[in-house]
């Protein structure tokens, strides 16, 4: 009996001594399935110190991130087994989401489908195109209870959230739709037929698992490649750490910072870039190099020819102090030779 309470004290200890720290953990499918995909994992395990308690504060804004303009829609798990203050954290999450975002009629849209048994639209994409007001919208909202009808939420989604009814841009203009699933057990309907028609339609879907979320179910549900559309957080504590994913994936990415192939300057121009030279420099055809820009001579025109003259005259000053001088060492030659006969 001693000797458990002591192994159960030393091992006590040790956790608290461990830090708290995130762990990337990959999920593989049974082997020979089609889908034998790694699906990314974001888990952190749970610091024995609690947290500074963190509630949501509409008026609360973050530095935007000029993203790409969507039309996203987040489809969001409030049954039973989403406690009270954990889908206050998925609200959280929501608001924060919203930082990272240019909201406007131009810019990103959003709107929330809350599901449980029931499927419930909060808001639409056409309903709120100021960011404080879709806060105040996102802190009202409340959890449903009951059962976890995933896929009766995603097609509600596909046929009341993305039209053009509800506020969706038409095709033509080829706005990004994007759905982000956040749920934390197993759908009680399937979600594969209904996931599969959404993708078809267009639109691209994160699935975000917590807890005690299905992968397999995730994976049924999310966009290919896997590996950047699966993600599992290992509680609702820490799914605000998915933020700065989404925020890179939604805001996209510096073209030249990942690499180009100017010579000088590459400079971004929406999700492309182009290339520019330096000062002195011209782009040659293949818009990649650059080339010295070609400086012309400047032609003085004489009309006098009074240069041409002044160079005549020095070439002959030249050429007869040369002659001079060759006369003057013949003649002094020419001097020893008669000194050395009259001697002789």
């Amino acid at each position: 009996m001693v000797k458990c309470l002591l192994r159960s004290l030393l091992l006590y200890c040790s956790a608290l001594l461990l830090p708290a720290t995130h762990v990337r953990a990959t999920y593989h499918l049974g082997a020979g399935d089609p889908q034998l995909i790694a699906a990314q994992s974001y888990a952190q395990t749970r610091n024995n110190g609690r947290p500074p308690m963190r509630t949501l504060n509409p008026a609360k804004t973050d530095s935007q991130c000029r993203s790409r303009p969507l039309d996203l829609v987040f489809i969001i798990d409030s049954s039973r087994s989403v406690r009270p203050g954990e889908f206050e954290k998925v609200k959280i999450f929501l608001a924060d989401m919203v930082d990272t975002l240019e909201v406007g009629t131009d810019a990103t849209r959003v709107a929330v489908v809350n599901y449980a048994s029931t499927v419930k639209i909060e808001f639409l994409l056409k309903d709120h195109f100021s960011m404080l007001d879709m806060k105040k919208a996102i802190s009202r909202i409340e959890p449903l209870a009951a059962g976890t009808m995933t896929g009766l939420a995603i097609k509600t989604a596909v046929n009341e959230a993305f039209t053009e009814e509800s506020g969706a841009r038409p095709r033509s203009k080829n706005i990004a739709k994007v759905a982000i699933i956040v749920t934390d057990g197993r759908p009680q309907d399937q979600v594969e037929e209904v996931s599969a028609a959404a993708r078809a339609s267009g639109i691209e879907i994160y699935a975000v698992g917590v807890d005690r979320a299905d992968m397999r179910s995730l994976q049924l549900m999310a966009s290919v490649p896997l590996e950047e559309h699966v993600f599992y957080v290992e509680t609702y504590g820490v799914i605000e750490k998915l933020t700065s994913k989404f925020r890179e994936t939604l805001c996209g990415v510096d073209p030249c910072a990942m690499g180009h192939d100017c010579e000088h300057i590459c400079v971004n121009s929406n999700a492309s870039y182009h290339c520019k030279c330096r000062s002195g420099y011209v782009l040659n055809a293949d818009e990649k190099t650059c080339s010295p820009k070609q400086v012309k001579a400047e032609v003085v025109v004489d009309p006098c020819k009074c240069e041409a003259r002044l160079v005549f005259q020095k070439q002959t000053q030249a050429t007869l102090q040369q002659l001079t001088a060759k006369l003057a060492d013949v003649s002094g030659r020419i001097e020893r030779l008669e000194n050395m006969v009259g001697r002789a």
